[in-house]
């Protein structure tokens, strides 16, 4: 299994920041000694003309060169510099990478991505541009060069804030489906309409999340056929998470992906994952969260690989 990682996500921040950087170093020193299945795969960035495919020519030249405005920069939540912009490239290119090894072997993933907040225009909530939409269009692009049909994506958002961005993106667009389960009272205080929203009140548990993402997956099943399914696996509904607000345990958030892996397997669709938010009040929890996901995801390899032909 194939999993893109890059140097430039471990930004420098200022002293005191609330990002919690560190955690994707942690995340890849972790797998690399614990899951020997993975292949861990350095992220190339992101061109002008791929991430042209989403946001506008003006936003991309602004976060390149540093004149982008103040304001935006601090509805980012980073200061800018070349080492950010890089690092946001990166991120998306990650994103590209494991959409492309998908297709091949069944799943992949980005140590980092999920940057959900990110509009064609304009970034938030620590994303500058949305690495989920510019895949998305790269290999619907891609697809059609081979004279296929159009492809059919599916964005399942299960970061505990919702995907405003990406709703916005890909609003009426009927080759792309998009499902956000989500914290009802949580940022973006301004939500976006996606084409399946879950709202979920503070302090949901493990029981009634699972009951809720088995009914949506069932509803997206009925209404959408994918071809890809891109999965934002954010470490933030666990209990211990910062800026979650819902209760999910580790087993509770292990079932969850399962569920997801397995929603993808029954239907024999490559799978892309990135790992989206994690604030814990420990880090070590977050990283924790994310390596049972990979962990889950190399038992989906194995299955994958071992699938009648």
């Amino acid at each position: 299994m194939q999993v893109f990682y890059a140097d430039q996500f471990v930004l420098p921040l200022p002293p005191g920041h609330r990002f919690p950087m560190a955690k994707y170093r942690q995340l890849r020193d972790r797998i690399a000694a614990e899951l020997p299945d993975i292949k861990l795969m350095r992220a190339e960035p992101a061109t002008d003309g791929q991430l042209a495919l989403v946001h506008t020519p003006g936003y991309i030249e602004a976060i390149s060169d540093g004149s982008v405005d103040p304001q935006v920069m601090r509805e980012i939540g980073f200061p800018w510099s070349q080492a950010m912009a890089d690092r946001a490239r990166r991120s998306v290119g990650a994103t590209i990478s494991a959409c492309r090894a998908a297709f091949g072997q069944g799943i992949a993933a980005n140590i980092a991505g999920g940057t959900h907040h990110s509009y064609p225009d304009k970034g938030g909530g620590f994303c500058v541009f949305n690495d989920a939409a510019v895949a998305t269009r790269l290999m619907q692009a891609e697809h059609t060069r081979l004279r296929r049909p159009p492809l059919k994506v599916a964005i399942v958002d299960l970061d505990v804030h919702q995907g405003n961005g990406t709703a916005r993106i890909f609003r009426d667009d009927p080759t792309v489906f998009t499902l956000s389960i989500h914290g009802q009272k949580n940022f973006p205080f301004r939500k976006e309409a996606s084409d399946l929203d879950v709202d979920l009140p503070d302090g949901t548990g493990d029981d009634p999340y699972l009951q809720a993402l088995e009914r949506a997956l069932e509803e997206l099943s009925h209404r959408f056929d994918p071809d890809l399914v891109i999965y934002l696996a954010g470490a933030d509904p666990h209990e211990g998470d910062r800026l979650g607000r819902l209760k999910l345990t580790w087993d509770g958030l292990e079932a969850r992906d399962r569920r997801v892996f397995d929603w993808a397997w029954q239907r024999g669709v490559p799978l892309a994952f990135a790992m989206a938010g994690g604030y814990g009040h420990r880090i070590e929890d977050t990283v924790q969260v994310q390596m049972n996901t990979f962990a889950g995801a190399v038992a989906y390899a194995r299955r994958w690989h071992n699938r009648p032909r």
